[in-house]
């Protein structure tokens, strides 16, 4: 069993730090924003938050959502361009500092890779180093499904993409970040997992992560000591 201070050294000694991006790096649930902007904003973050519980296996709860939603690729780009997903307080920061370290930071969302490679893009994340969904559209901007064959389409997807960074860049110390069940699930065979309040509580991963923080300025704090 891992104490708290073997937990911070872990962090601090990292050299690979992931974060998730709905409710974590960003303040909204991407996929509820685009159900607003679709127009079946209530019905979709209730699924939404039976999903982040664990309740409901996750490729199910996405298929479910956008069979819902039906986003196309006009409406994407309006979110992005009209209702820009906001950083949560303090995470450009720790990025930054991250960085200068030479620890390398990863994006790992069960979200969609054109809003989070906007977000990557404001913390000078390269492209590279993010990992989500891809939806797809008919030639027509019309939705088409999502990419089934992105490991962070299904549960259990981000801790299958934390082996394949150890694989490919052997890392020693890879730390997880995130606010949800899924985060949590990565745990092995991320080396450890920080859970994540400051947007919002999922009561699960509060009850039973080792290291629970609701504002990011904990964790700059440990890098600057």
């Amino acid at each position: 069993m891992v104490s708290h201070s073997e937990l911070r050294k872990l962090f601090s000694s990292a050299d690979a730090v992931c974060f998730d991006v709905d409710s974590t790096v960003i303040r909204e649930e991407g996929i509820d924003e685009l159900a607003k902007i679709c127009g079946v904003e209530d019905k979709v973050s209730e699924m939404t938050r039976r999903a982040m519980g664990g309740a409901v296996p996750f490729k199910d709860a996405l298929t479910e959502r956008l069979a819902l939603i039906q986003p196309s690729r006009e409406q994407v780009q309006r979110l992005i361009a009209e209702q820009p997903p906001h950083l949560t307080p303090g995470i450009r920061e720790l990025v930054s500092r991250l960085q200068e370290r030479n620890v390398q930071v990863f994006l790992i969302s069960g979200g969609f890779r054109s809003i989070v490679e906007h977000v990557a893009s404001k913390l000078n994340i390269p492209a590279t180093n993010v990992f989500a969904n891809r939806l797809k559209f008919y030639f027509n901007g019309e939705y088409a499904g999502f990419d089934e064959t992105q490991p962070t389409a299904e549960s259990g997807g981000k801790g299958k993409v934390i082996k394949l960074l150890k694989e490919e860049f052997h890392f020693k110390k890879i730390i997880m970040v995130g606010d949800g069940a899924t985060d949590m699930e990565a745990c092995p065979p991320a080396d450890a997992f920080i859970g994540f309040g400051g947007n919002v509580i999922r009561q699960h991963v509060k009850d039973n992560a080792k290291w629970y923080i609701t504002d990011f300025a904990e964790l700059l704090g440990e890098l600057e000591e």
